[in-house]
């Protein structure tokens, strides 16, 4: 039996509570990327104001160009191969003591021919290994 008579009030649900968790959420998803992304970019160099050695290192000079050939101490060699590049690296080499190899390579110079130039210094014993370049336009 039914002894209610009369309106019954239907069951509505607040929004107010729902909107105010997802505004906090929002916020705090917000912040959260905001400083990820801040700190993964900054970056501060330190800098050095660093006395030029007495005497100069002894170099072994190797310039690769954009075709792919190859130079040793300004001394264009006949041959593009590792064999050849050892073979001039060995002869630069030895009239100097620890000689410190600089890599020039052309922009447009293929990897392949830059890894060639350091697999010759590596079997012939060349361990300090450089690479030349030089300053950008806003320096």
């Amino acid at each position: 039996m039914n002894f209610r008579h009369g309106d019954r009030e239907e069951p509505e649900i607040n929004l107010i509570p729902f909107i105010d968790i997802l505004l906090v959420v929002l916020i705090f998803l917000m912040l959260t990327t905001t400083f990820s992304q801040s700190t993964a970019l900054q970056v501060n160099l330190p800098v050095a104001d660093a006395e030029q050695p007495p005497q100069p290192p002894a170099e072994v000079v190797v310039t690769v160009g954009a075709d792919g050939r190859y130079a040793v101490d300004d001394r264009l060699l006949e041959q593009h191969g590792v064999e050849a590049l050892m073979s001039a690296l060995r002869g630069a080499a030895t009239a100097r003591r620890d000689p410190i190899l600089v890599i020039q390579a052309d922009a447009a110079a293929s990897h392949q021919s830059v890894i060639n130039v350091m697999d010759a210094a590596r079997q012939v014993g060349l361990t300090q290994i450089t690479f030349s370049t030089q300053r950008g336009e806003g320096r």
